[in-house]
């Protein structure tokens, strides 16, 4: 593995190490934002979490690396719903607007980059 590319396995894990553990550390922030239609809210906030801490330290293992890496892929699309309903919700309030509308197409970035992995 290439500097830049340890760097970017760093940087990715820590990204979803730490996700994931916002989930347990303000679990009512992210409760606000799961859409209304998700059952088991709390639930579904807990398993988000650690999955996103699981997958997190399953790309240090280069043996499961390239199937953490498409578990990370699924995880960022099964969110996707949550964060066009976070920006409804700020459309609708007029606040955030900007960052959740950021984070839309931003999530195509992250798939691309954990897709690097793959």
């Amino acid at each position: 593995m290439t500097t830049p590319q340890l760097i970017s396995l760093v940087l990715m894990s820590a990204l979803y190490l730490l996700a994931g553990i916002s989930h347990f550390i303000q679990p009512r922030f992210f409760l606000k934002i799961i859409p209304k239609w998700v059952p088991y809210p709390e639930l579904t906030n807990f398993v988000v979490g650690a999955v996103e801490v699981l997958l997190g330290m399953a790309l240090w293992v280069s043996e499961i690396r390239s199937y953490a890496a498409m578990g990370v892929i699924l995880l960022l699309l099964a969110v996707f719903p949550a964060n066009v309903y976070h920006f409804q919700k700020a459309r609708r309030k007029s606040q955030h607007l900007a960052a959740t509308a950021i984070r839309l197409p931003f999530q195509a970035l992250l798939i691309y980059w954990v897709y690097t992995f793959v």
